[in-house]
């Protein structure tokens, strides 16, 4: 064990973080701490680090152990180079080359017991150099800086000129160059394109230490975790598996932790109806048995229902009206910016119903595209044509499609003046803005919060033809599942860019990737795409033409079906214990009307047995009694069937 959090606890003001949680990192284990947006993933890796205080616990690393840590957001020093910062990450290696050099020039000088005792402290030096494989280390770094993206070009670029971004990954490049025993990462993957998460994930794969990862990449977690740490209403939880085995697992633990519940409930308000009939049978031994029910009632330990793990936004996304078959044609498009070509004479057609995803690496262009078809921007030369009736909703990755002035409520009843202010309010309500929430600027909003207005205001756009802008940036996991769920339930055409892998594999049924200034076409998911791009392009540059129409490849779904499991019932099976259900209900109606009928019948002899005409009689006295006495037997039977039957 590297690394264990013992009973910790954090809280800030009445807002709990974390309540008594444990968990512990294995040597060399590679393990994804998740929870919502909010839940406290950030907040326990700065406890570990030190730099947040624990309101109670133990967080112990093993002794002679380093750690390293990436956060969010990261300040460099100004004066050096992309290279040069990542050089500091070796300041040992660097400084250990100095003094051999330093040495070699002193030997020249030496003789006798001098050169003697320089010459033990150079090998000395040289067999430690040799040790931290000095000699690799500057192919190390190159290969550290072009794994994250950065081209050579860019390598003496001043670090006070980048980006929060690429600030980021030079942070991350200085990290992994400093090979701690445990890595704690804090969403590793943002600002990376997807050659460069590919890369980080297979050199985490092969670090000789520990990784303890927060990220919202579902892909990445599959493929580099093995275990994963959840964080969910201040509980902590241990799943073995990547995330697709925790998130199986977890559903599989919530179902049947509703099911508990769902039938325990069935089971009170069945037995509750059975006390009150029981009890308007008015009978002594009907009571007795009412009685007894209510104490084993009392008696039951109640099952808790599953506590909601998100207030989840509701987002349905279904057009106006039905767009012609031809949606977008595209013909030799051209776009340049500062004498840089990011794209050149590409062609491609969208048809009506397809989930098209554009992929590439960053800086090729693809939001530049999706901004020339919604004409924020000219194309140098070449046409678009959208086919009939298509209408457009556009999501912009950068919300310009908000205003900042406004307040979210403004932003929709502006757009859709049709709209009440209950229509709004429901609207907002879906995608978790109530009460005073709705009044907020804009301006003031997180990235998520943004995403959520734009998801509500494409929603009522009620568009047939979808443009999306990296649409799941900023939102967690839930909410990402909830917007595959919306696009694949979709029945309009979709046209999106997108690094999340997992997003693309659930929700595309064909793949442009912008490569060489062009478009290489998939038909499939991102699995698929993987799996033929390397045949693909092969193929089209043989053939000297990498347009995007020239050539295709299908994915051949699976055509066999699952096999039926051997717990389901057989069909003959299933429809034998209907009819044994139908019976059933049909014998307790019959036992409930015969029940009301003597009991009305009771009730009309006692009523006879008060006239004078009656009680003065003894024969008719004694017929009615021996009747009600009968009756009376017979009721008896009818509530002991009509219990065993209510019981099913």
């Amino acid at each position: 064990m590297i690394l264990a959090c013992h009973n910790i606890n954090k809280a800030f003001g009445e807002h709990v973080i974390v309540h008594d949680g444990s968990f512990h990192i294995e040597e060399r284990e590679k393990a994804a701490l998740v929870g919502i947006n909010g839940a406290g993933k950030s907040t326990i890796l700065k406890m570990i680090m030190g730099q947040e205080p624990l309101d109670n616990g133990d967080v112990i690393l093993a002794k002679g152990r380093t750690i390293g840590y990436l956060a969010q957001h990261q300040d460099l020093l100004a004066g050096n180079t992309i290279y040069e910062e990542l050089c500091t990450a070796k300041a040992d290696i660097f400084a250990l080359e100095q003094q051999i050099r330093a040495i070699e020039i002193e030997l020249k000088h030496l003789s006798g017991d001098a050169l003697k005792d320089r010459l033990d402290t150079y090998n000395r030096l040289q067999s430690e150099f040799e040790d931290k494989n000095g000699y690799a280390c500057e192919s190390e770094i190159t290969g550290v800086l072009k794994g994250l993206g950065f081209s050579e070009e860019d390598f003496a670029k001043q670090t006070d000129t980048l980006s929060g971004g690429q600030k980021t990954r030079v942070s991350l490049g200085k990290l992994l160059l400093t090979k701690p025993d445990i890595l704690l990462l804090d969403e590793p993957t943002n600002h990376l394109d997807l050659n460069s998460v590919a890369w980080l994930e297979t050199f985490l794969m092969n670090y000789p230490g520990a990784v303890f990862i927060v990220s919202h990449d579902r892909y990445f977690l599959n493929r580099v975790v093995t275990k994963v740490v959840e964080i969910e209403h201040g509980e902590i939880s241990t799943y073995l598996g990547n995330y697709k085995a925790y998130s199986a697992k977890k559903q599989q633990i919530r179902d049947a932790q509703l099911k508990e519940y769902f039938n325990q409930q069935r089971e009170i308000r069945h037995q509750q109806a059975v006390i009150e009939k029981l009890r308007s049978f008015n009978r002594e031994k009907s009571i007795r048995r009412a009685e007894s029910r209510e104490k084993m009632l009392e008696k039951l330990t109640p099952v808790e229902k599953p506590v909601e793990t998100v207030q989840e936004m509701h987002l349905t996304l279904e057009p106006a009206y039905t767009s012609g078959n031809d949606v977008l044609s595209v013909d030799g498009l051209s776009k340049q910016f500062d004498g840089q070509v990011l794209f050149q004479d590409v062609d491609f057609e969208i048809k009506r119903g397809e989930h098209v995803a554009v992929i590439g690496d960053n800086g090729t262009g693809k939001t530049t595209l999706l901004k020339i078809l919604n004409q924020v921007i000219q194309a140098d030369s070449g046409m678009f044509t959208l086919g009939a009736k298509v209408r457009i909703g556009y999501y912009d990755q950068e919300h310009h499609v908000l205003h900042d002035e406004k307040t979210i409520f403004d932003e929709i009843s502006d757009d859709y003046p049709s709209l009440n202010n209950t229509q709004i309010r429901n609207t907002l309500a879906a995608f978790q803005f109530t009460g005073d929430d709705v009044f907020k600027e804009i301006r003031s909003l997180s990235g998520g919060e943004k995403g959520r207005v734009s998801l509500a205001k494409l929603m009522l756009s009620e568009a047939n033809f979808l443009i999306l802008d990296e649409p799941t940036n900023h939102l967690d996991i839930t909410s990402k599942e909830i917007l595959e769920e919306a696009l694949n339930n979709y029945s309009g055409t979709v046209l999106y860019v997108s690094h999340d892998r997992y997003f693309i594999n659930q929700t595309a049924s064909r793949i442009l990737e912008l490569v060489n200034r062009t478009f290489v076409n998939y038909i499939g998911n991102y699995d698929y795409y993987l799996e033929k791009k390397e045949e693909l392009t092969r193929a089209y540059t043989s053939a000297g033409n990498l347009a995007a129409g020239s050539g295709t490849a299908s994915a051949s779904p699976s055509s066999g079906s699952a096999p039926v499991s051997d717990s389901k019932l057989s069909w003959q099976e299933q429809k034998e214990q209907q009819a044994r259900e139908r019976k059933r209900k049909n014998d307790l109606k019959k036992t409930e009307e015969e029940i009301s009928r003597l009991e009305d019948r009771n009730t009309q002899i006692d009523h006879e047995l008060t006239l004078e005409e009656v009680y003065s009689n003894s024969v008719k006295c004694q017929e009615l009694s021996t009747e009600r006495a009968e009756n009376e037997a017979r009721l008896e039977e009818l509530y002991e069937r009509w219990e065993e039957l209510a019981e099913g």
